[in-house]
């Protein structure tokens, strides 16, 4: 049944997106994520599965303002809404199905059924770990977290606090997710290389290599990939189940 008619108009301001939508509601991002992960390659699949990797949440300047945040540090995690603006679904497609990577990309699921970026809205949510709250003297109140699944400069619509008795479902199922086993990589990197990142940045960084971040379909061992990971793009190879670091170079 079709309610009404309404068009957009999206405005690109330096890095602010606005979307004003006539005869429907108006969207726009109140702040913007800051992580390591500069590309989407490499993006852990879901949030939670990474929790030594850090990022923050900076809030536009019309948000910047503690009072926002009253309460919040009494919660221990944070849903994120937000734009997977690096993958836009294309209405003239009509694709509908996704192939999950925990079926190894190859077996095809409902669009609703599955977590892909594909989507008609290009809305993620995810939970992550509030780690601390601070009060920029320039940036206002920033929220550093653990765990997100988000890209550097991700545009954010809304946060909303966790909570256990409501967002909690012991026992719940979770559908092809429980019938598939998740196999992790042993990743060996080189002292040099290690030496040039820090411990906390070097844990995040072997953590994101050991979930694979090639797309599942492909297992050339003789292909290098690079995965932008702070200001170096990380070369590597996966020989059976063991990543190599091979080198890196400055992005």
């Amino acid at each position: 049944m079709k309610v009404c008619d309404f068009f957009f108009v999206f405005f690109v301001i330096h890095y602010r997106f606005i979307c004003i939508f006539v005869g429907g509601m108006e969207i726009f991002p109140i702040a913007h994520f800051r992580s390591p992960m500069r590309s989407k390659f490499g993006i852990p699949r879901q949030s939670g599965l990474v929790s030594s990797l850090t990022g923050s949440i900076v809030f536009e300047s019309d948000f910047r303002r503690m009072e926002a945040l009253r309460g919040l540090d009494d919660f221990d995690y944070l849903w994120i809404i937000w734009e997977f603006s690096e993958g836009r679904w294309k209405k003239e497609d009509g694709r509908l199905m996704s192939r999950p990577p925990r079926l190894g990309g190859n077996k095809k699921m409902g669009v609703f059924a599955t977590r892909s970026p594909f989507r008609p809205n290009n809305l993620g949510l995810s939970c992550v770990k509030i780690d601390h709250i601070e009060d920029d003297p320039a940036l206002g109140p920033v929220i550093h977290v653990r765990g997100a699944d988000l890209m550097d400069g991700t545009p954010i619509y809304d946060i909303k606090p966790y909570v256990a008795y409501a967002d909690a479902h012991e026992g719940a199922k979770s559908g092809f997710v429980n019938k598939s086993e998740w196999k992790t990589l042993k990743v060996e990197i080189p002292e040099e290389t290690a030496s040039l990142f820090s411990d906390e940045d070097l844990r995040a960084l072997m953590d994101l290599l050991a979930l694979d971040p090639r797309p599942h379909y492909q297992n050339d061992e003789e292909r290098v990939y690079g995965m932008p990971f702070g200001k170096y793009d990380v070369r590597f190879r996966v020989v059976k189940n063991v990543l190599k670091v091979t080198g890196c170079v400055v992005i």
